[in-house]
């Protein structure tokens, strides 16, 4: 008896151990172009696996996994994880001349990479010029086995990924953008799961169509991959509860309507009417802009779909009343405030909020649109006196090396990037007020350097120059803590007396409200060089960006690994 006893303690044991470790989950990515048609126009598109959007990867909390890319195009490629923190791992972030140089043609890249204390909603996307509006997924990250939400389990669940259709080659509009200086043609079409849906022309069969039963809970992973726009989402005459942001748990709050920037996602619990409601419901979404160019200003919808009961004397489908929802206003920068203040960490003993309570090293950065002079004997389309667009943080805007910053801080290679970016504006101003009259910024490859586990708070201020505008800043790498955001200019002495150190909202990607500023502070406890960077495309590609570089800790598993054997070569 005590024999078979200790048998089964030890495959108890054995089961518990192999729980813990994770498994091995292995990937293959075809990076290839896949002929689609969306609004009557056939366009050949990049693609992974021929999939619009792409596949989805799916792992558990503590898996390890293994992604194959292989690159059949002619465009260089590179995949970024987003959200995956990377603990020492930096080689398979992704990030274009960041971590890694890119994939050429016919070449392939293994990205290796284990997820660690993380779980919920992430996704994946090219991250080289603007080849996500197409290469991208959902990262589907299940707790471990035995462990469950912090909410109960829903019946059902679903990915919504919203993106945006371009008639033409986005490559082509950005390459022109960038030579003329003015600022590019914007999409034709915002897509629900690659669909424009029945408002756009020539899209009523290219609807997507959430088909749900009732009185059932179905849990919804919403993902922004939209290139350039932050977006509205409401599904009429139905309330949902938010529980996750960028793969965190929140305290649940109930909405009707919610906002969701590029790089952003939110899961929400969505409880349909308990009986068959003799309707459709309309799911929108539309941009949230308040800046003073152009931009898509359009509405995809779905429909949310009952499924009739089989005793139920029904009309056809087709016949049944078609409810719209009422979304916020274009510029609804208030409700946009007052949504994004209501996430809140769990903050309990299983899901602590362990936010940085002192502070090492303070850093505020201004961040906004400028211009760059235009080059002599051409003529530029920019805002100001025949000059380019740019952006930038600080007023430095950021040149990607032709070398990537990681490698070249592995091997020591010098010249590559320098370790003197601002951290503070070098001339203040009064940002959110009258802007100044030269609005030109510099230009060059600056980082900062950061000792292993510093403490860090950093205020991003949004300027007025060129118009006040939201941009919603991406940190690779890791997580960190909003303690507080506020609209007009910060104030050093007043504003950190509000800030919340208790259970504030844990993100990889956060708003800088438009005309105001946003104060996060994480721990830098995973070395390597990551990217920080506005999650609008076209402002990236102005400049609006910078990189931080993390050293090495003392401890064994605080070292970055050395990079694989297969790492692109420039």
């Amino acid at each position: 008896m005590a024999a078979s006893h200790m048998l089964f303690c030890f495959w108890v044991l054995l089961l518990f151990m192999n729980n813990a470790a994770g498994e091995t989950r292995h990937y293959k990515f075809n990076v290839e172009y896949h002929n689609v048609t969306r609004l009557c126009h056939t366009r050949t598109v990049l693609t992974v696996n021929r999939k619009f959007p792409g596949p989805r990867l799916v792992a558990r909390e503590g898996d390890r996994v293994i992604v194959k890319v292989v690159n059949h195009i002619a465009n260089n490629v590179t995949i970024h994880w987003h959200g995956v923190r990377q603990l020492t791992t930096g080689w398979s972030d992704g990030p274009s001349y960041i971590t890694q140089c890119p994939i050429q043609t016919n070449q392939s890249y293994i990205y290796n990479f284990t997820i660690t204390g993380q779980r919920g909603t992430l996704w994946w996307h090219a991250h080289i010029s603007w080849l996500r509006v197409s290469i991208c997924g959902p990262i589907i990250i299940l707790p471990k086995r035995n462990e469950s939400y912090p909410f109960a389990k829903p019946d059902k669940e679903v990915t919504i990924m919203f993106g945006e259709w371009f008639n033409s080659d986005p490559e082509a509009i950005i390459s022109q953008a960038l030579q003329t200086g003015a600022g590019p043609n914007v999409s034709d079409a915002f897509t629900i799961n690659g669909y424009p849906g029945p408002l756009y022309n020539c899209s009523s069969k290219d609807t997507y169509k959430l088909k749900v039963k009732p009185g059932k809970t179905y849990l919804l992973r919403l993902i922004n991959a939209a290139l350039n726009d932050e977006l509205f989402f409401s599904i009429a005459n139905h309330t949902v509860t938010v529980v996750e942001g960028d793969a965190v748990y929140t305290k649940p709050f109930v909405t009707d309507k919610l906002v969701i920037t590029p790089g952003q996602t939110t899961n929400v619990l969505l409880k349909t009417k308990p009986e068959f409601p003799n309707a459709n419901f309309l799911m929108a979404a539309r941009p949230y802009f308040t800046g003073q160019g152009t931009f898509d200003n359009s509405t995809t919808v779905g429909i949310l779909e009952y499924e009739h009961p089989s005793h139920h004397n029904h009309k056809s489908s087709k016949n049944l009343t078609i409810i719209q929802p009422v979304l916020p206003p274009i510029n609804a920068t208030g409700f946009v405030a007052n949504f994004t203040g209501k996430f809140r960490s769990l903050g309990n003993a299983k899901y602590p909020a362990n936010v940085p309570k002192t502070v090492d090293k303070k850093f505020f950065f201004t961040v906004g649109l400028g211009t760059n002079p235009c080059p002599k004997n051409t003529t530029c389309q920019g805002p100001i006196n025949s000059s380019k667009f740019a952006a930038s943080v600080n007023n430095v805007s950021f040149q990607l090396p032709t070398i990537a910053i990681l490698q070249a801080h592995y091997f020591g290679q010098n010249g590559v990037y320098t370790t003197d970016f601002p951290t503070q504006p070098l001339i203040p101003f009064n940002y959110t007020g009258t802007p100044p009259n030269n609005t030109n910024v510099m230009n060059g490859t600056r980082s900062v350097v950061l000792p292993f586990n510093t403490s860090v708070e950093l205020v991003m201020q949004d300027t007025s120059i060129l118009g006040a505008e939201s941009h919603p800043l991406h940190l690779h790498g890791y997580n960190f803590f909003i303690v507080g955001q506020g609209f007009g200019n910060y104030d050093p002495n007043k504003d950190p007396l509000k800030f919340n150190l208790v259970d504030p909202m844990e993100r990889n990607t956060a708003g800088v409200p438009a005309g105001g500023w946003i104060a996060i502070r994480f721990f830098a406890d995973n070395p390597g060089a990551w990217f920080m960077h506005c999650h609008l495309d076209v402002h990236t590609s102005w400049g609006l960006r910078m990189a931080w570089i993390v050293l090495d800790g003392p401890g064994p598993n605080q070292k970055l690994q050395p990079p694989p054997s297969d790492l692109p070569q420039c």
